[in-house]
């Protein structure tokens, strides 16, 4: 095995500035308590990916140049369900090609958090 390669996505970070409010948010959203919750770093293990919240003091900086797409079996489903939490609407649900489709919400301290069902798409070992 190449040790110089690519391993795949392993842990994507959301930075909050409530840790407390944001993990009981995400755990609602993923219907499952953290693994791991301390003051400077919460985790969740999203079927074998993590997703992770990191506090920041003061102001947070945002960016949009870039999205984390989680999977979903039922994209509007999910989608309704992230709105009526409290997340805001970016992208409504719309297909990108094929039987894929994707969704963009903002959580709420401003990360954009998207979604996707993509028939084609399985995870390897």
């Amino acid at each position: 095995m190449r040790e110089d390669k690519i391993l795949g996505l392993r842990t994507v970070i959301y930075k909050v500035d409530d840790l407390q409010k944001a993990q009981k948010w995400y755990s609602n959203i993923l219907d499952k308590p953290p693994y791991f919750a301390e003051s400077f770093y919460v985790g969740f293990n999203v079927s074998g990916f993590e997703l992770g919240l990191q506090p920041v003091e003061g102001e947070l900086t945002k960016s949009s140049n870039e999205v984390a797409y989680w999977g979903v079996e039922n994209i509007q489903k999910f989608y309704d369900r992230l709105i009526k939490l409290g997340a805001d609407p970016v992208e409504k649900p719309q297909s990108v090609g094929g039987n894929i489709k994707t969704a963009t919400v903002e959580d709420p301290w401003g990360n954009v958090f998207g979604i996707i069902y993509n028939p084609n798409f399985k995870a390897e070992d």
